[in-house]
């Protein structure tokens, strides 16, 4: 680390510590050229991720949206939220660790849609409702059948 006063490249770390929640650390430096003392801040750098929206504009990935979507799919079910955070968590990590920094907006749906299937089927077929925008009774029936057909465990559904 190059100090600031002296421009020398040498110093040794006196102290470390978690700053902002767990975010970064700071550390206190001394150069060891001039002696004079000096703060560092290390944090992780993310490259951010560009979402392609349906009818092509592109915006930046935000994570307090996909939050808020998969929330309002899992209101008034037993999901607790730690769960709803492991979930954005996990969306956000494996976007992270792609190569590209672009993805559909198609892409990030489904692999919500295929994280909310294992933790609540009631959040699943709300979220999909919204995502696969839903025009009716149909849809809905349509999209439980192939829920039921790809999990054989559920009873079967009510036909009219």
């Amino acid at each position: 680390m190059q100090c600031p006063f002296c421009n020398h490249t040498d110093s040794r770390v006196l102290e470390s510590r978690s700053a902002e929640s767990g975010q970064s650390i700071r550390r206190r430096r001394e150069c060891l050229e001039c002696g004079r003392r000096f703060t560092t801040y290390e944090r992780i750098e993310f490259v951010p991720i560009i979402v392609i929206k349906r009818d092509g504009n592109r915006e930046s990935f935000d994570r307090s949206k996909l939050l808020r979507g998969i929330m309002t799919a899992c209101g008034k079910t037993n999901v607790p939220q730690q769960q709803i955070e492991a979930l954005v968590d996990d969306i956000e990590a494996e976007l992270q660790l792609r190569s590209r920094r672009e993805v559909s907006s198609s892409e990030l749906g489904e692999a919500t849609l295929q994280r909310l299937r294992q933790i609540s089927e009631v959040a699943y077929v709300r979220f999909a409702s919204v995502y696969r925008q839903f025009q009716g009774i149909s849809d809905f029936v349509e999209e439980l059948a192939h829920l039921q057909q790809s999990s054989p465990e559920l009873p079967a559904l009510v036909q009219r």
